[in-house]
């Protein structure tokens, strides 16, 4: 297992050339200290792990891991698979050109659907298409605590998370914070 920075190891999910609505996720509050624990998975590319915590509201440090190769039969039923949430990876937009054509596009998927029924995830999938996110789908996530998928997922790859709780506890003490921003 290789520890490595959690914006690398997002890199890397926007580089697996995976389905991009094939992703799906589950974050909340780390077990124990400071940030969040973040599972992102893909049925071609895998599983990820990441560990962050915002060191001000312009800063986020972390690490991460890939954890699994693929998602198997245990893994598909704790990843969610409805709408109850939503996440997206993002690339930055290349240039003026590049930001002028994705905004035309953008307000006319908006204005389509203004005036058409839809639903919000089929408005969501849309803007992602339009904006050619790498990567989203549905998320599970707990703004104040942690959902119970996410110790599942604890309990599956418990020693890459012991791993990365130590390099990431390191990260916290060389930062020399106490706790996060809020």
């Amino acid at each position: 297992m290789k520890v490595r920075d959690w914006q690398d190891i997002l890199q890397d999910v926007v580089e697996s050339n995976a389905d991009p609505q094939g992703w799906r996720a589950v974050a909340g509050d780390r077990a124990s200290g400071l940030g969040e624990d973040f599972y992102v998975g893909h049925p071609s590319a895998g599983v990820f792990l990441l560990k962050t915590y915002a060191k001000n509201p312009f800063e986020v440090h972390g690490v991460g891991t890939q954890v699994a190769r693929k998602i198997d039969e245990d893994l598909d039923s704790v990843l969610p698979a409805g709408d109850e949430g939503r996440f997206a990876v993002q690339r930055p937009v290349t240039d003026e050109e590049d930001a002028e054509k994705k905004a035309k596009d953008l307000e006319t998927v908006l204005q389509t659907h203004a005036e058409a029924p839809t639903t919000p995830g089929d408005l969501f999938d849309d803007v992602m298409e339009t904006l050619e996110s790498p990567a989203y789908g549905p998320m599970a996530y707990d703004q104040r605590g942690r959902p119970e998928d996410l110790d599942s997922l604890s309990e599956t790859f418990e020693d890459a998370e012991s791993v990365l709780d130590a390099e990431f506890d390191d990260i916290i003490e060389s930062d020399d914070v106490d706790r996060g921003f809020y």
